[in-house]
């Protein structure tokens, strides 16, 4: 099983990327992993509703049908970070040949996206920046495969 973290656009803060970098090596000591960033859609509109279109075709034209697709969403299920680390070791064990965390753009995600989506996870209650929950969200899959392993990383 492989795990990916899909990203729509580059991120525009350097010490975002450097974080980012260090949690994605430290990821791939533990599973194959993938941290992709998706072309930015850039229209001559501001329509954030065109946008979510244009950015799902994107998505959607890139997933296998046995792809597991994990929406990050702020209205999505909130987990500790033991019952997240729980939640990946039960995911591991699908049949699915990727699992595919999405982190949309600034606008969120289109109808079909979440139609086609068969999870969505929330990081917290608050809203963050799409930028900034790449890097928390990468630290708390290093930290779910630190749990896992029972290594001294987590302190409960």
């Amino acid at each position: 099983m492989k795990i990916e973290v899909w990203v729509i656009g580059k991120t525009s803060e350097a010490y975002l990327d450097t974080g980012i970098a260090f949690f994605e090596k430290r990821i791939k000591n533990y599973l194959p992993f993938n941290y992709t960033v998706l072309p930015n859609i850039r229209k001559k509109t501001t329509d954030s509703r065109l946008i979510r279109q244009e950015e799902a075709q994107l998505v959607l034209g890139k997933l296998s049908s046995d792809d597991y697709l994990v929406l990050l969403d702020e209205r999505g299920k909130t987990f500790t970070s033991i019952e997240f680390a729980q939640w990946i070791e039960r995911q591991l064990g699908r049949s699915s040949r990727r699992i595919i965390f999405l982190i949309g753009g600034a606008f969120g995600f289109a109808p079909e996206v979440y139609a086609r989506a068969n999870a969505e996870i929330s990081l917290s209650r608050l809203t963050f920046s799409h930028q900034m929950v790449r890097l928390f969200f990468l630290e708390q899959l290093y930290r779910a495969m630190t749990i896992l392993r029972n290594e001294p990383y987590h302190n409960e």
